[in-house]
């Protein structure tokens, strides 16, 4: 009996610093300014989170002939699996990782519902998306203050023929809500 407990305090030691290793804020809440809306971030690993953002967001039409020449919001819902790679980099160099300060590779995944909309003289219907990979900068001041961008490539499928363009998010806000679990600066 003696040793399950031991066997059993041990395990307890093993859990409770393995949750200290925790790198991530376990969630934060962003007011986005450049496209106006919500974001929510949440920590899923050591180095890894979920961010979902819900706005009206800067976009490629890809319903045109030279899409990447026209731009246009849409009301949007975008989600990224973040990997943060360079935490222990920044926090060994004395930089902040508050509020997920740091450089991330992302899969992600859009939804566009701009409504009925005529394009280069044709009505284009129903909601359109992408899903890509990309790779990114965020960060964060004890302000605040927030910013991430983050630049790639995606797959956009929709009412029109189907093909590879490039992504570029652009974040600016400010966090209204965070719940810190992070052990750098």
């Amino acid at each position: 009996m003696r040793c399950f407990h031991l066997v059993l305090f041990l395990c307890m030691g093993l859990f409770l610093q393995a949750q200290y290793g925790k790198n991530c804020e376990i969630r934060q809440i962003k007011i986005n300014f450049f496209n106006p809306g919500l974001e929510y971030e949440m920590g899923l690993g050591v180095n890894s989170t979920l961010d979902l953002r819900v706005a009206w967001q800067l976009a490629l039409e890809p319903a045109s002939a030279n899409p990447t020449e026209n731009l246009e919001f849409f009301p949007a819902i975008t989600a990224q699996y973040r990997f943060y790679h360079n935490f222990n980099g920044r926090y060994h160099r004395r930089r902040s990782i508050y509020g997920n300060s740091g450089n991330y590779v992302a899969p992600t995944a859009a939804v566009f519902s701009p409504g009925n909309r005529v394009v280069e003289g044709q009505l284009v219907e129903g909601v359109h998306g992408y899903g890509g990979l990309v790779y990114g900068i965020q960060r964060s001041y004890n302000s605040g203050l927030s910013f991430s961008i983050d630049v790639g490539a995606g797959y956009y499928a929709g009412p029109f023929k189907g093909q590879i363009l490039p992504v570029v998010n652009f974040s600016l806000g400010w966090i209204i809500s965070e719940k810190r679990w992070c052990v750098g600066l």
